[in-house]
């Protein structure tokens, strides 16, 4: 899988730790979701590619943007393995996530721009609103969140 790699390619776990500012545990926690896999050494100790402190700040960047770990997986495991990625792998998931990041920028403008009419009506009830929920033909689908929004 890895070929040829130098020593210097590859940081023990603590040190992958220390440089992306997460607890070991966490780390161990990715790579059980295989977001990062380390090489193992003969000794069999977790060392991992210098590339691997960019994937888990993806990773982290992700996650603040909202993108679920199934979604950032998705998108990792397009990146090359045994390889530090490019720039041009980089940009291919760059530009794969920013439809994702462009439907939930929308959403939260829409939910954004109309949140004030419905605080405003008053009304304080799904089941009489005649603005987001007429009839309450949404509580036929049962209990919980249906819907951030309904568009008119």
């Amino acid at each position: 899988m890895h070929t040829r790699l130098r020593t210097t390619d590859l940081l023990p776990i603590g040190e992958l730790a220390r440089r992306t500012g997460l607890a070991v545990s966490a780390i161990r926690f990715y790579e059980e979701k295989g977001l990062v896999e380390p090489v193992r050494t003969s000794g069999n100790q977790r060392r991992f590619l210098r590339s691997d402190i960019r994937r888990i700040s993806f990773i982290l960047i992700a996650q603040q943007l909202g993108l679920a770990l199934s979604e950032i997986e998705a998108e990792l495991a397009k990146l090359p393995h045994g390889r530090t990625p490019t720039a041009q792998d980089w940009q291919a998931i760059s530009q794969s996530i920013r439809d994702q990041l462009d439907a939930k920028i929308a959403q939260l403008e829409r939910t954004r721009d109309k949140l004030d009419g419905c605080i405003g009506c008053g009304c304080l009830s799904l089941r009489y609103c005649e603005l987001f929920n007429k009839d309450d033909h949404l509580g036929a689908q049962g209990p919980g969140p249906r819907q951030v929004i309904v568009e008119r």
